[in-house]
């Protein structure tokens, strides 16, 4: 799984979520997120800035549903992290007992657990889910779509679980 394929997963609802939660933590990357939707367009920023927070979101989801747009989706996957939902992606790390300074891994490629160990892993993460589940699940697809996460056996379990 890639970043813009996690954006194309989302329902318009939890994009617009995650939006307007970047917009009010970290501006800088919610711009980044409109310049990238609007060049998608082939439109002004201005005219993206404009529209109703709503459909802002959902031409920015669409925009990061693009293979081309993987590298912007990832940071902005990474940001929704790192700025809004830090206690569930160091929960996470955490969990799997991977080196972090405040949610950043320290290694660049870490390596995985068992298969069977992550399964179990995952399974606890998913089930602490409360009011958080739609976030906690977001979180595990947006691990498994880094560039720095080479797991297989990871993606293939989110996404077994997801198709049954």
């Amino acid at each position: 799984m890639k970043p813009y394929q996690v954006f194309a997963r989302m329902s318009p609802e939890q994009a617009e979520r995650v939006m307007n939660a970047i917009h009010g933590e970290s501006p800088g990357v919610y711009t980044q997120a409109v310049a990238a939707a609007a060049a998608t367009m082939k439109a002004r920023p201005q005219f993206m800035m404009k529209q109703p927070r709503d459909k802002r979101a959902k031409l920015i989801r669409q925009a990061l549903s693009r293979i081309a747009a993987s590298p912007i989706a990832e940071e902005i996957l990474a940001t929704y992290f790192l700025e809004v939902r830090k206690d569930l992606l160091t929960e996470w790390l955490d969990a799997l007992g991977l080196e972090h300074e405040d949610g950043v891994l320290k290694t660049n490629a870490p390596e995985p657990p068992s298969d069977a160990e992550l399964e179990k892993k995952v399974e606890a993460y998913r089930s602490a889910g409360g009011a958080a589940a739609e976030d906690r699940e977001l979180l595990l697809l947006a691990f498994a779509a880094q560039s720095a996460i080479e797991w297989p056996g990871f993606e293939a379990m989110l996404l077994g679980a997801d198709a049954g």
